[in-house]
């Protein structure tokens, strides 16, 4: 549902974006915090076109789903960050991952449950506020039909996976 910039592959998302579940169009979310609205209420509300204002899903899409930059999709209902806390997501620069962290309110980050539970248990501040149940460290699927054609020859040829491989000879005979 967002995508990640082509040329600075460890920097944050670029945009955000939700996909409207009717007429299937890219809509761009203003805010991360938006975004995260989105999803975390996605399988009961599902976003439409119109949750923007003056948008319908007559107007054409506000973005393209295509290989100019690389898309990678959360999965659907996952919290929303607590107040405080920023979710980052850290794109490994030969696109095999991606690393899901927080940054708390103190500017630590932290990788795991576990790591919020000794954050909290460390600042009893915040331990009444919000739980470790709240961080979702699922990480992101990466279109890999959205992946930088360099990036899956180089995978190719060290990983020796006949599935990009394959991905790539079809892009190519496809030029």
């Amino acid at each position: 549902m967002y995508k990640i910039p082509l040329k600075h592959p460890q920097s944050s998302v670029s945009v955000y974006a939700a996909q409207c579940d009717n007429c299937r169009k890219w809509r761009v979310v203003s805010s991360q915090e938006e975004f995260e609205e989105i999803r975390s209420k996605i399988e009961e509300e599902p976003f439409i076109c119109s949750r923007k204002p003056q948008v319908t899903c007559d107007d054409p899409a506000d973005i393209e789903y295509d290989a100019t930059r690389t898309w990678v999709i959360d999965k659907p209902n996952l919290p929303k960050t607590p107040t405080g806390f920023r979710r980052s997501l850290v794109l490994r620069r030969d696109y095999s991952k991606i690393d899901v962290y927080y940054i708390t309110p103190l500017g630590k980050k932290v990788r795991t449950k576990n790591e919020v539970a000794a954050f909290l248990k460390a600042n009893p501040a915040y331990e009444g506020t919000v739980s470790p149940e709240e961080f979702s460290f699922t990480v992101p699927k990466i279109m890999e039909d959205t992946i930088p054609d360099d990036i899956l020859l180089k995978k190719s040829s060290e990983s020796g996976s006949n599935k990009k491989k394959l991905k790539t000879m079809r892009t190519e005979g496809q030029e």
